[in-house]
């Protein structure tokens, strides 16, 4: 999310769809997608399902765990564990079983010196790169990305319409993002672009009020964010892809599930894309509805329940 991922973690719950290609474990081909809960068959317990501390993560954990527990499988749910520092060894030691991810943030968790910038060169590499027993299923279309998003005010005054004019005027401005967006981004925005900020503030879920409000100049907001457009925001472009791909998919910890498990996730990501994360998003962050029944909702309106 680098950001969300950079923000490898941050703020808005939207969607519930992360997945990148792969099948679960024990003997999951052997297995009907229709089969029994998945704690009777191939695995040892009960479906973990796990999230990270930011809305939009716990919105998709919801999602999937709504649509496993629809298929008879016994799921429990962990949401706001914290940042991927914290989760990753949680599914990594079985922990936990399923966990929406990020893909270009979660290769450049596994892999700092990583190039991969596209969504296939970056599944094509976790394939490759991931800790032994865990897998990531197909991406889903959904991709909630890393911006550095100015006011529009700001953009004008500075000519701003992408990160290199941003490059230009950065050691001027204050930048805030999620508490871990400094770690992961500093290095990789100045070898690309050349931008260095006057300070780092960390502002989290309040990053895109913080740019209105003026505390910051620049901030690290999800392009999932709805508070990108009600507060007239402008995310810069990224012309040379220094954040990559973060298309949703979910990381599974390949002994914990089996065909139904991974079957049924699969049926989420077919239907999750960016628009629809984008909407799920306003009605938790702007209206405020509870993320479990936003996830209920869209399961039934799509067929999954």
């Amino acid at each position: 999310m680098m950001m969300r991922r950079i923000f490898g973690a941050a703020a808005a719950v939207l969607a519930t769809a992360l997945a990148l290609s792969g099948c679960g474990g024990g003997d999951p081909l052997s297995a009907p997608a229709t089969s029994a809960p998945a704690a009777s068959e191939g695995t040892a317990g009960p479906v973990v399902v796990g999230s990270f501390d930011f809305p939009e993560s716990v919105l998709l954990a919801s999602i999937y765990a709504q649509g496993l527990r629809a298929k008879g499988v016994t799921v429990e749910e962990k949401p706001n564990i914290g940042s991927r520092e914290v989760v990753y060894d949680q599914i990594k030691s079985g922990g936990l079983t399923v966990l929406p991810e990020y893909v270009g943030s979660l290769l450049a968790f596994v892999d700092k010196n990583s190039t991969a910038r596209t969504k296939e060169e970056i599944v094509a590499e976790l394939k490759a790169k991931l800790s032994e027993g865990l897998q990531l299923l197909a991406p889903s279309a959904a991709e909630d990305n890393n911006s550095l998003s100015v006011t529009r005010e700001t953009a004008d005054k500075h000519g701003l319409a992408t990160m290199e004019d941003l490059a230009k005027v950065s050691e001027d401005f204050v930048v805030g993002g999620p508490p871990e967006f400094k770690q992961r981004q500093q290095e990789n925005l100045k070898s690309v672009y050349g931008i260095e900020f006057k300070e780092w503030k960390p502002t989290g879920a309040t990053t895109a009020d913080a740019i209105k409000s003026g505390t910051i100049q620049v901030g690290n907001v999800f392009t999932t964010d709805p508070k990108i457009v009600l507060n007239d925001l402008v995310p810069l472009q990224d012309t040379k892809n220094a954040f990559g791909a973060e298309n949703i998919a979910p990381l599974v910890y390949t002994a914990g599930v089996d065909a139904t498990v991974t079957s049924t996730l699969d049926a989420i990501s077919i239907k999750l894309d960016t628009a629809t994360l984008v909407s799920l998003m306003k009605r938790i962050a702007v209206d405020k509805e509870d993320p479990p029944a936003v996830a209920a909702d869209w399961l039934t309106q799509n067929g999954l329940v």
